[in-house]
């Protein structure tokens, strides 16, 4: 049996404690307090749920809070970490100053942990679309998977899992 420990981090509100919520074999650990800003509440230590896999592997799923002034929690967080889920809210009015905010903070672990961006809120007709969010990292140097995903949808996030833990996997596989 393995553990993996996956981080999952963005903009207070894009759905970080929802989709750990939704995939934990328990009640996860949350750190929620009410709040002033838009959002009902947020998240002002971390958020901490496990999920068994069928093989036995267990993933430890940490949501970290999403304002700046947690950042100094960042990298305890983060240490130790086997890969990223960056989330991005497709319905704020700028969602690129987010990603480009969580890509300068996180630049550090980005660069040598296997980091999927999952973009919340996409309808159809939404933009940008999947393909801006793609061509918006390649001008940042950034070769990250996109995917579109719905933190409330438990099979959306278990795919999403299966991405990042099949890209560890991968290269894991490359160091062997």
């Amino acid at each position: 049996m393995q553990r993996h420990k996956l981080i999952f981090l963005g903009s207070p509100g894009v759905g970080k404690t929802t989709a750990i919520r939704a995939v934990s074999d328990e009640s996860p650990v949350c750190t929620d307090v009410q709040s002033t800003d838009e959002h009902r509440s947020t998240t002002v230590a971390l958020d901490f749920g496990e999920l068994t896999l069928a093989d036995g592997d267990v993933l430890h799923l940490f949501g970290v809070p999403g304002q700046e002034r947690f950042k100094f929690i960042w990298p305890l967080v983060v240490e130790g970490a086997m890969g990223l889920i960056l989330m991005v809210d497709n319905s704020q009015e700028t969602p690129f100053d987010a990603l480009d905010f969580y890509l300068n903070n996180f630049s550090w672990s980005i660069a040598q942990l296997p980091t999927i961006v999952a973009v919340t809120r996409m309808r159809p007709d939404s933009r940008p679309q999947l393909a801006d969010y793609v061509r918006h990292l390649g001008q940042r140097n950034f070769n990250l998977p996109v995917v579109a995903m719905d933190p409330r949808e438990r099979k959306d996030v278990l795919f999403l899992l299966n991405m990042v833990v099949a890209l560890i996997e991968k290269r894991v596989a490359a160091w062997n």
